[in-house]
């Protein structure tokens, strides 16, 4: 017998320290008028030394919202899903840490380490889990902790602008309504571009006494790269793809969405697309312009927030797409 998993509850958490353009303006060589024009960002969160945030903590912060709108107990919970690309530790991952911040009972926890696509993946392990029976309720968590691994310099601007800090949370649990809930996931990826937008150090290749021993100034792999045009062309050629394909599957048109939920990678990305697809503003969300972006953490913020407007109804057709580091990519298509 296959269930159907719905999400229950939704959560997420940003910290306090709300960083402006013109914030940035002071560190490095830009300007707000900059990047607006090439990214839509107005001001990030970012994580402020002593304010007792991590990847983990906020991820638990969310979880915490989201169990409580869920109303599940945090002992129900039968497995932690955790997707980031910057977790507190190189290992242990975030999900055992999680597990013993919230005290949840003994339980599988797992890490999803597909970047901007973490969530879309991860929701899809969540989903499998549940569909055959295996698990009843699964915690799933997007977290980023950005600020503390960017070049703040001009040499840096092309990647630093973009990022900020922050986390979401979701809880699935079976579905008692045939038809309601998660309709289908769609995952994909592209090594062959893995390094187009990649972080290279440290790493088994360039391990901590290499970097310590050299010029940080001369040799910087472990700052984040980005190749932003040729990402630029693969994201809207891939989240087109990704979202026809979940829309096909479930014999639905683009007229059936109620509301699209993309990664917050860069707002013209998801402009394009909306015009692509001929789009209202009502039916694509978008929180870039506060957060810029958060990586796994984006779409289940986003989700949350658009929920807590009352843009997420019971019976909506919510479309999720995300594209990102490997080049991996996916959606998911939502009944609510």
């Amino acid at each position: 017998m296959l269930y159907q998993s719905k999400i229950a509850g939704l959560g997420h958490y940003v910290p306090e320290n709300v960083v402006t353009n013109n914030d940035l303006s002071k560190k490095m060589d830009t300007n707000d008028a900059w990047i607006q024009e090439r990214t839509g960002i107005q001001e990030r969160r970012h994580i402020k030394k002593g304010d007792g945030n991590s990847t983990a903590k906020m991820g638990v912060n969310a979880a915490k919202i989201a169990l409580e709108r869920a109303k599940i107990n945090k002992d129900d919970i039968d497995l932690i899903v955790f997707a980031t690309l910057s977790p507190d530790y190189y290992f242990p991952g975030c999900g055992v840490q999680v597990q013993e911040m919230l005290d949840i009972k003994t339980c599988p926890a797992l890490d999803v380490r597909n970047q901007c696509s973490g969530f879309i993946y991860g929701l899809s392990v969540a989903d499998q889990f549940i569909k055959t029976g295996m698990y009843k309720n699964v915690l799933l968590i997007g977290s980023e902790n950005h600020s503390g691994g960017l070049d703040m310099t001009t040499r840096g601007r092309s990647v630093s602008v973009i990022f900020g800090d922050g986390a979401g949370a979701a809880i699935l649990t079976r579905s008692d309504h045939n038809g309601q809930g998660i309709l289908s996931t769609h995952l994909h990826s592209e090594g062959k571009h893995a390094l187009e937008l990649s972080l290279k150090g440290p790493s088994t290749e360039h391990w901590v006494p290499e970097i310590i021993a050299e010029d940080p100034q001369e040799d910087i792999p472990y700052f984040p790269y980005m190749n932003g045009q040729f990402v630029f062309k693969h994201a809207v050629k891939r989240f087109s793809e990704v979202i026809m394909e979940g829309l096909n599957e479930n014999g639905m048109e683009v007229s059936d969405i109620d509301l699209l939920i993309p990664h917050q990678a860069n707002l013209r990305i998801s402009q394009f697309i909306q015009q692509k697809f001929k789009l209202k503003d009502s039916q694509v969300f978008n929180n870039i312009q506060k957060y810029g972006n958060t990586t796994a953490a984006s779409i289940p913020i986003a989700l949350s927030e658009a929920w807590e407007q009352g843009k997420v109804k019971e019976g909506d057709k919510i479309v999720l797409a995300a594209f990102g580091s490997g080049f991996t990519w996916g959606s998911a298509i939502l009944s609510w």
